[in-house]
């Protein structure tokens, strides 16, 4: 038989074959590959062999080509088992809890089955608990005193609110008292009447036809009563023949103001206001035409 093609490896690729098909062959038993002669005379690169070991080789070999395209599965190893025996004692331990039936226990084993293998789970968040609000000491007594002065200071401002727009409605010129023209500016009973006669009964209201300050509040020759006033133009008017006086000389009156009631005092022929109109310098005007331009109709 040729020794290239059934003896013993005569290289280090004819060596590499070797181990390959000689089962159970390592680098301790497989034949040396020296180049010298050994002691029992065998030629350099060759290795003493005989039938059955090569029957063997051969058999070795054809078994390692019939198996080579399987795979061994490995088995589990120790860790995977201690593993699986940990998460069944953890859920056994959780469905055994009070809480088992609780979603939060679900939750968390889910998530440690999840989890890889040393990896933590998170904690579950804990609900912080409610703060208490912390009030200052109050001064009940002193802050009562800061509304009351607020509420009074709120109210006089409302008040003067009112009196600004009371003002702004106020009349300028009023009608001196309601009744009936009886005589009017001019000639009478071979004389000049100088005013305007308007009949009423007796303690009738009269007011103040225009802003002005009172001159005089008293008796009258001729009129019994009267009341004069400086009016807002300069002039003065004459309010005669009144029941009674209700101003006083010096006193500040508005428009519509009440200074007086109707009366039958003095050369009278019956109760009624007798009104005239005095420029500064004394001189008497029409008390109608006067009246007529700021807007009060008398007749």
């Amino acid at each position: 038989m040729d020794s290239a093609r059934v003896g013993h490896p005569t290289s280090v690729e004819s060596a590499t074959q070797y181990a390959l098909a000689v089962p159970g062959s390592t680098a301790e038993n497989m034949p040396s590959l020296s180049s010298g002669p050994d002691p029992a005379g065998v030629g350099a690169g060759e290795v003493p062999h005989d039938d059955t070991e090569m029957s063997a080789i051969e058999g070795g070999s054809r078994r390692n080509r019939r198996g080579i395209h399987r795979r061994r599965v490995p088995k589990p190893g120790g860790r995977a088992i201690a593993a699986s025996v940990a998460v069944g004692a953890f859920l056994s331990a959780a469905a055994s809890s009070p809480n088992a039936g609780s979603d939060e226990a679900v939750a968390l084993s889910a998530a440690s089955i999840d989890q890889p293998p040393g990896v933590v789970p998170p904690s579950p968040t804990v609900a912080a608990p409610p703060q208490i609000l912390q009030l200052p000491d109050l001064d009940v007594g002193r802050l009562a005193q800061q509304w009351t002065e607020q509420l009074a200071e709120g109210r006089a401002r409302a008040a003067e609110r009112a009196a600004r727009d009371a003002e702004a409605r106020r009349p300028l010129s009023a009608v001196p008292v309601s009744g009936t023209l009886t005589s009017n500016y001019g000639a009478r009973w071979g004389t000049t009447h100088y005013g305007l006669d308007i009949a009423n009964t007796i303690g009738t209201p009269i007011v103040s036809v225009t802003d002005g300050e009172v001159i005089e509040a008293g008796p009258a020759q001729g009129f019994g009563l009267w009341v004069r006033i400086r009016q807002d133009d300069g002039t003065i008017g004459v309010y005669g023949h009144i029941d009674q006086a209700l101003v006083t000389a010096g006193q500040r009156v508005k428009a519509g103001e009440l200074i007086a009631t109707v009366g039958n005092r003095g050369q009278s022929t019956g109760p009624h206001l007798h009104y005239e109109v005095w420029q500064s310098d004394g001189a008497k005007s029409d008390p109608t035409a006067w009246l007529s331009a700021r807007g009060i109709d008398i007749t």
